[in-house]
């Protein structure tokens, strides 16, 4: 392999500046790469060679002539659920399996303008729904960690996990629901961001839902997330739920806290016997690394904790429910004739849709119905608002609050697709913060005995971003 594909985001950025390197040769080793590995890791969806060469060609002439863009000339891989002009966008379905989106999302937009390559668009699971990876029209993604126990990268962002831990891209975009760029952060030793919620336009998402989905970054190293994120984030008025808020320098600001004094809540709700006792002493390792460090450890209540997975799987289905319901066969997606319009909706729907999404439509139309959306939906919203509260309960006592990413190690494909009470319950510790919509991280803190990677979850209050990345560069700095 070119060492070249092994180097971070910032380190590749300044060999280009010095023209060390060129971004031509940087993407056609990329590429190779990819062609190289995508029959046995299966990250990629659609490879963009021709684009990205075209991008590098004009990015070199940029670097050559001193105006260079904040990611010009990086290589990048883009989660197949946001939208490129005149690329196919399938959000790994059958549904939209041909769909060329005649225009751009805001998040990739935003890298574009500042000089980024778009090497391809990364496999998911289908509408973000799942987490394995497995639910993928486009088939299963392999983890490149010990690819030979055919583990789980990780869901629903299996494919920009894996291309970045097999070096096949320098960083990549994902989305966060409940979970979907965390939890296979987790399980491939990268660095998985999601943002607070309306930080960063869905303008051009493929939407799940709507109140939960949030764009994101992962990358090698905390510092490329923050690039990306600073790089992409901010208020765009074709998204209402956009937050107003001024986009600060979270490259710059990196290095600003002080662990000694730091307030570090530990939530006994995420430390119990159900945890991985692996997970678990990695995890309190790093605790206890930041103890050493000046820390100020404090044991912290989210009460509500035991009530998130249900409530999360009323919230999103309902939503996804209501999102999915434009896809019927009559202005864009698979269609298939039936002998009057309903037979027709119901024939296009049940081809192009899988069985997890299927699943999830039913769930959320039954949630929603006359006689249960009061003792379902309702009561959701209600206990979503405690689980908030929760938090800002505990971020008045804490900076942040540390626990497990995930309960349990990479698990193997096929492990869990037929158990879905199983799969949904390693979202236990994820889905809580992505219903209160705060700012999240998973950064690696270890490996067990085995060699399998653990994740150190930060979480912070709401648009307090920078604090949660500051925390997580002082964690990926005591893994040197």
């Amino acid at each position: 392999m070119n060492d070249i594909l092994k180097l971070t985001i910032t380190e590749l950025i300044e060999k280009l500046k010095t023209r060390e390197v060129r971004s031509v040769d940087v993407t056609k080793a990329a590429l190779e790469r990819i062609k190289e590995r995508n029959d046995s890791i299966n990250a990629y969806i659609t490879i963009c060679e021709e684009e990205a060469l075209k991008q590098a060609a004009i990015s070199d002439q940029k670097l050559d002539d001193g105006e260079a863009g904040l990611l010009e000339g990086v290589p990048l891989g883009i989660k197949d659920l946001f939208c490129t002009k005149g690329i196919k966008t399938t959000a790994a379905s059958k549904m939209l399996a041909e769909f060329i989106p005649p225009y751009e999302s805001t998040v990739t937009q935003k890298l574009l303008d500042q000089g980024a390559i778009f090497l391809g668009k990364l496999n998911m699971d289908q509408y973000a729904m799942g987490g394995s990876g497995e639910t993928s029209f486009f088939g299963n993604t392999v983890n490149p960690i010990k690819q030979e126990e055919n583990l789980t990268a990780g869901g629903s962002s299996s494919g920009s996990a894996a291309a970045l831990a097999d070096f096949q891209c320098f960083g990549a975009t994902v989305s966060d629901t409940g979970g979907s760029v965390r939890q296979p952060a987790s399980f491939t030793n990268t660095v998985g961001f999601r943002p607070t919620y309306g930080r960063c336009s869905r303008f051009g998402m493929v939407s799940f839902a709507s109140s939960l989905d949030q764009a994101g970054f992962m990358a090698r190293s905390v510092e490329d997330t923050a690039l990306m994120f600073q790089v992409a984030s901010g208020y765009d008025e074709k998204d209402s739920t956009s937050a107003d808020v001024a986009v600060e320098d979270y490259t710059s600001t990196l290095n600003d806290m002080n662990v000694k004094g730091l307030k570090i809540g530990l939530p006994k709700e995420y430390f119990i016997d159900g945890v991985d006792p692996k997970v678990k002493a990695i995890i309190n390792a790093k605790v206890e690394e930041f103890k050493a460090a000046g820390a100020q450890i404090i044991d912290i209540s989210l009460p509500h904790t035991k009530y998130a997975v249900p409530t999360y799987y009323i919230v999103a289905p309902a939503e996804a429910a209501a999102n999915l319901s434009r896809y019927d066969g009559m202005r864009y997606g698979v269609r298939v004739e039936g002998e009057n319009l309903d037979d027709t909706y119901a024939k296009s729907r049940s081809a192009g849709f899988g069985w997890e999404v299927k699943r999830r439509v039913m769930v959320g139309n039954y949630v929603l119905s006359s006689g249960y959306y009061d003792a379902y939906y309702t009561k959701a919203q209600k206990v979503r608002n405690l689980i908030s509260q929760d938090f800002h309960n505990a971020f008045e006592s804490v900076d942040v609050i540390f626990a497990p990413t995930t309960p349990e190690l990479p698990f193997a494909l096929g492990g869990k697709i037929d158990d879905p009470i199983a799969m949904y319950l390693c979202d236990i510790f994820t889905v809580s913060s992505a219903l209160a919509g705060i700012p999240c991280i998973s950064v690696p803190s270890g490996h067990t005995a085995e060699g399998y990677p653990v994740g150190l979850q930060i979480l912070g209050k709401a648009f307090d971003d920078a604090k949660v990345l500051q925390a997580a560069k002082i964690a990926q700095d005591m893994n040197k």
